[in-house]
């Protein structure tokens, strides 16, 4: 056998859609003095995955081959699934350690741009060769293959797992949190950091509040100010990176939620907004927007309905409430292409 790090997968007809589906795995060949030791190993295998809905829709999603043949994932995850590498299943290691990754690559498309935000790997061995580089900041792992990357841990936190393609981290899965304990080093980094920036609405928060909300939905009795609640843990999660914390965007680039003339106009039309997207120029405020948002597909009508009660209910906006029949009615009928200014 070869010393390094390999990708297996099925080789049987059709190929291509057994590796999409997840037919693969890693395997470490060990020279015979074996490794040199470390403080923590873990292996972490990336896959592109193609189904018939958006990113996130609920419900069964088939296979959808001719994504896959266009390579136009729907998801890119580590380990299979998303969230497999946070929360409690986020890896973990302490100051002054040093951590081994075997990355693997099972693809069946995509090449990955392999990079730990907060870190530069102090060794790198491509392709699962025994060649070495160091001091890398981001390290390419093609489809089918595999690398092995070192560094040390040299202050505490939550060091980010990310393909640094990076719509795919944070639009598509594919992210991960090395959680580090220890003693403080200010000299390296003052340690201010809030992990929902990086998890949105999968932080633990976040999934709480919507656990509540979820919770009181099924037994029939959600009030407004659960809504609010779980809708502002959402909105955290989903949105306030362009809308901001505070609802009141960014000049010339994302309009305002606070005090929104464009909102307390129509506030029915925000579910079609947040259901369909926007293209086009508005007036917000007094002030011209020219920009695009997206179809929030992977959010349920529940959580359209939360979020936006939480909008309309703060900020100095005229209040109010959505429920999910309404976002419901809303998602079934035809989204604008652009808007019209009010």
């Amino acid at each position: 056998l070869n010393q390094g790090i390999y990708v297996y997968h099925c080789a049987t007809a059709p190929v291509g859609m057994h590796i999409a589906n997840g037919m693969y795995g890693l395997i470490l060949v060990e020279p015979p003095e074996g490794l040199a030791p470390v403080d923590h190993e873990y292996y972490v295998m990336q896959g592109d995955f193609y189904t018939t809905g958006k990113y996130r829709q609920k419900g069964l999603q088939p296979f959808d081959m001719e994504k896959a043949i266009d390579e136009h994932p729907t998801y890119v995850l580590f380990n299979g699934k998303e969230g497999a590498l946070t929360g409690d299943n986020a890896l973990t290691a302490k100051t002054n350690e040093t951590v081994r990754l075997f990355i693997g690559n099972g693809g069946p498309n995509l090449v990955s741009s392999f990079h730990v935000i907060g870190e530069i790997f102090d060794k790198v061995q491509p392709e699962g060769g025994t060649e070495a580089q160091h001091n890398v900041q981001t390290t390419l792992i093609p489809a089918g293959g595999a690398a092995t990357v070192e560094f040390h841990t040299d202050v505490p936190g939550s060091y980010v797992l990310v393909d640094h393609s990076i719509f795919r981290a944070f639009n598509k899965g594919a992210l991960g949190i090395l959680k580090v304990d220890g003693p403080e080093n200010k000299l390296v980094y003052s340690g201010k950091e809030v992990d929902y920036v990086y998890l949105g609405d999968r932080s633990e928060p976040n999934l709480k509040a919507v656990s509540v909300a979820a919770k009181a939905h099924a037994a029939g009795t959600l009030t407004k100010e659960e809504q609010i609640a779980a809708g502002k843990q959402l909105f955290t999660g989903t949105c306030s990176v362009c809308h901001q914390a505070n609802g009141e965007g960014l000049a010339n680039v994302f309009p305002p939620l606070a005090k929104s003339d464009y909102l307390a106009a129509d506030p029915k039309r925000a579910m079609t907004i947040v259901t369909h997207g926007l293209t086009g120029k508005i007036t917000v405020n007094g002030h011209e927007y020219d920009s695009v948002m997206p179809p929030m597909a992977q959010l349920t009508d529940d959580e359209v309905a939360n979020i936006l009660t939480y909008v309309i209910n703060s900020w100095d906006n005229p209040g109010g409430q959505y429920s999910k029949e309404d976002v419901a009615k809303a998602r079934a009928e035809a989204g604008p292409q652009s808007a019209p200014e009010h």
